[in-house]
């Protein structure tokens, strides 16, 4: 993966515009729960700096590990109703956020992973962590965050499961595909302008390569982890072909693959909607136990 086919990932800042009012804790917890320890810190790694929110259930562990990735325009602070929830069920759950050295000073922006090493910058932090086993790793992401949670997947054979919510899953369709509405054909031909500009293509041969590097459908050779994916059925922002086309990419390639299409629901529904959320989060729930909690051991011996 080279530097600009990772800025690319920027493309999905753009969907901050096309999403509002969104209720984070809708279905998830207010407060920290009972048997929550939580605390938060940034790593450093060249001129990336990721923040990070983190949630443990008490105890001394090691206990399964879930790396969480907001939707685009999101903070990890915003995904604390997330990882509360998770970490009351048992999981180490840790929301993360990036920040780009820019004039001088660590910056929001679109083009958040510039090098291979800033992909697994999070997730190698999680791993080290001697509360997380290490064997037991799972990404989750919303939106720009379920692109995010595939490509660490597709580039780090440790994680052992995927849940991608509505991701775009290849930028080109996403961009080019006919649009009736003439709102929405004026807001995604700026869209693609504006990141042709900034991702220095000098021609849009090298552009359209860019975004075939930038997605998943194009990385899913290299995704071996069980895959949960995501979709509101009436998702007009990143339509739910971009997830069928992956699941049967996915499954084609011998993959273990479930998707899930949610009834009256657009984008980002799960902080929207209650009903669909919970539908959501339940099936979401049920694919981290699968793959991430240890088997049942025998029943012990009867005593004397």
């Amino acid at each position: 993966m080279t530097r600009r086919p990772i800025a690319l990932l920027a493309l999905f800042g753009s969907l901050a515009l096309l999403t509002s009012c969104l209720r984070h804790h809708l279905i998830h917890p207010e407060v920290v729960p009972p048997g929550v320890a939580t605390w938060a810190g940034d790593v450093d790694r060249g001129p990336l700096r990721v923040h990070l929110e983190w949630a443990c259930p008490e105890g001394r562990g090691p206990f399964p590990g879930v790396l969480v990735h907001p939707p685009a325009g999101g903070t990890a602070v915003e995904m604390r109703g997330v990882i509360w929830d998770l970490a009351s069920r048992g999981y180490v759950a840790v929301a993360a956020g990036y920040r780009r050295m820019i004039g001088g000073k660590h910056r929001r922006t679109l083009f958040p992973w510039r090098a291979p090493e800033d992909v697994t910058a999070a997730l190698d932090t999680v791993l080290a962590d001697r509360r997380v086993d290490a064997a037991r790793v799972a990404t989750m992401g919303f939106s720009q965050g379920g692109v995010f949670s595939l490509l660490i997947a597709a580039r780090v054979d440790s994680v052992r499961a995927v849940v991608a919510y509505y991701p775009v899953t290849d930028f080109q369709e996403w961009l080019d595909r006919p649009r009736p509405n003439p709102l929405r054909r004026f807001v995604y031909r700026r869209i693609r302008r504006h990141f042709r500009r900034q991702s220095g293509a000098r021609d849009e041969a090298e552009f359209v390569q860019f975004l075939h590097e930038a997605s998943p459908l194009r990385k899913a050779a290299s995704i071996r982890a069980p895959t949960l994916l995501v979709h509101g059925r009436d998702d007009t922002t990143a339509p739910v072909a971009e997830s069928a086309r992956l699941a049967e990419r996915l499954a084609g390639l011998g993959r273990e693959v479930r998707l899930l299409v949610v009834d009256d629901a657009g984008h980002v529904f799960n902080f929207k909607k209650a009903g669909p959320a919970r539908e959501a989060w339940d099936a979401t729930l049920a694919w981290l136990d699968q793959h991430l909690r240890p088997p049942p051991g025998p029943d012990p011996p009867p005593r004397p």
